[in-house]
């Protein structure tokens, strides 16, 4: 029993320690954040998952002054390996493909923030370089008005049979649509390595004349002309809640299958101010900067061990729409077939177009 009690009281004392410790840390690098005095990021815009919140709480409990220049994932990669020392950016945030993207050109430095434990193990790199901190599912918005008397869709299978225009967006572009046709594999028996069933799918669904080229936002649903849009969850409730009338759309996981991603921050291995950077990290993983994603419809990574205010947990889609989604499970097939697919796109669904 001594013993027993003896083992109790050091696992006990070490825990505290390590705690102290990263209390002390804490502390360090707020401080040596606070003497750089600013973080400068990309692909982080004020509206954009709420980064503007983020922003303000860092200049309000930090002193950080911050400026934002907007690209794309590999445009980031691309401005972090040009200017070296010579850095503008201090972070920036990159679809989760480009996480280990990063990592092998040597751009990123890592940080670890102190509620690392609570993200889950497929959505982190081991070393600290990225890991989500929003995470992103395929889902389906639907212009219920549109509809005329038909029931909307709950599953792919739906829109292989219905008689809805649907739009998805240009595979060659956007991450959104490549993960869009994923999701359709997944659900129809395929994965990374196989985008088959979803090709098929896409094919007769232009062969029916509903696969619609443009691009689903806020303008061209609105207008009539799409009828369901694939966007990454997010969009689709940022969409709504913006559109002139909101009850006329509904934003849902497709219950047959999705997959899930999402965006992770890298800290420029060149950054001006690597303090600050790492701080806004810290701050984006912590409870509060959690919350903040999630009033800019972005599903926080530690959402299971978050209680939301009432009224953000009201935006987000229920908790058990989420049951059948996967990750990706393998991440370099997906980054070759994901390359592949705009020709495989262009010779085997735009052709059927009518």
């Amino acid at each position: 029993m001594k013993q027993l009690f003896l083992a109790s009281l050091l696992g006990s004392t070490i825990a505290m320690c390590t705690a102290a410790m990263a209390a002390d840390d804490l502390k360090t690098l707020e401080a040596a954040a606070k003497a750089e005095g600013a973080v400068n990021s990309v692909g982080m815009p004020d509206d954009w998952a709420n980064w503007k919140g983020t922003w303000e709480d860092l200049a309000k409990t930090y002193g950080l002054k911050h400026i934002d220049t907007d690209m794309s994932s590999a445009q980031e990669i691309a401005k972090f390996a040009a200017e070296k020392d010579n850095a503008s950016a201090d972070i920036g945030d990159v679809g989760a493909a480009f996480g280990p993207i990063a990592v092998k050109q040597g751009v990123v430095q890592p940080y670890k923030p102190t509620t690392w434990a609570q993200v889950p193990d497929w959505a982190k790199d081991k070393d600290g370089n990225w890991a989500l901190a929003y995470t992103g599912t395929i889902a389906f918005i639907v212009n219920k008005k549109l509809l005329h008397g038909s029931e909307a869709p709950t599953k792919w299978a739906d829109l292989k049979n219905g008689k809805y225009k649907v739009s998805i967006g240009d595979v060659s572009t956007a991450a959104q649509a490549a993960n869009g046709v994923l999701a359709a594999a997944l659900a129809n028996g395929g994965d990374e390595k196989n985008l088959q069933p979803a090709l098929l799918m896409f094919a007769d669904i232009a062969k029916q004349g509903r696969l619609s080229m443009a691009n689903p936002t806020i303008a061209t649903m609105e207008k009539g002309e799409i009828e369901v849009g694939v966007v990454w969850d997010f969009n689709g409730l940022s969409y709504k809640a913006k559109m002139a009338n909101p009850d006329d759309y509904t934003v849902l996981i497709p219950s047959d299958g999705s997959v899930i991603s999402g965006y992770t921050t890298i800290i420029n291995k060149y950054a001006k101010n690597p303090n600050a950077a790492k701080l806004t990290r810290e701050y984006i993983f912590s409870d509060a900067g959690q919350i903040n994603l999630a009033r800019g419809n972005a599903r926080p990574i530690r959402a299971d061990h978050l209680t939301l205010p009432a009224e953000v947990k009201a935006k987000l889609l229920p908790n058990e729409q989420y049951k059948g989604v996967t990750p990706i499970k393998d991440a370099d097939a997906w980054e070759k077939t994901s390359k592949a697919l705009p020709q495989k796109w262009n010779e085997e669904v735009i052709v059927e177009m009518k």
